[in-house]
């Protein structure tokens, strides 16, 4: 399923997006983490607005979104699932569980399935080391994955 905006909708919701948060200080980490909790991702026609409203480039902004992995262009499926690819969790069998997952949904990282129920993300570190590898669905955390959970987390997410 694919939602249309309306290019004049974004534009006017990310300008009320960047009039609420513009006078914290750095502001615009925290206004494009709005805007894609806004539209599920950071659209194409919000950049130019954000960045004519912080007196930035476009190419700053863009070069935000692109540089920081959590931030995406295009909508992501009902389900996001985050597969930590940090070296404590690659050195617990990390890059087998993430072959593995791949294999079940039939998709690679920055994919989602052809559904839209799940996205497929890397991350590069969910703060859970101890407990390698680790997995997020829909931001719950899970540690010590192994590939019958991987495969119990996959099933939830097809639901």
């Amino acid at each position: 399923m694919t939602i249309h905006i309306a290019e004049g909708d974004i534009a006017a919701r990310t300008r009320a997006i960047v009039a609420d948060l513009r006078f914290l200080e750095g502001p615009l980490l925290p206004i494009l983490h709005e805007v894609q909790q806004e539209f599920g991702y950071v659209p194409q026609e919000a950049m130019p607005v954000i960045a004519e409203e912080l007196n930035l480039s476009r190419a700053e902004v863009h070069g935000v979104v692109t540089f920081y992995h959590d931030y995406r262009d295009h909508p992501a499926g009902r389900h996001v699932l985050k597969l930590c690819r940090a070296e404590a969790c690659q050195s617990m069998g990390g890059d087998a569980l993430a072959e593995r997952v791949k294999a079940l949904l039939g998709i690679d990282f920055h994919q989602t399935t052809l559904d839209g129920g799940v996205t497929l993300e890397p991350v590069y570190c969910l703060g859970l080391c101890a407990c390698a590898p680790a997995v997020m669905l829909d931001g719950e955390v899970y540690g010590r994955v192994d590939e019958q959970t991987a495969a119990e987390l996959v099933a939830e997410a097809r639901r």
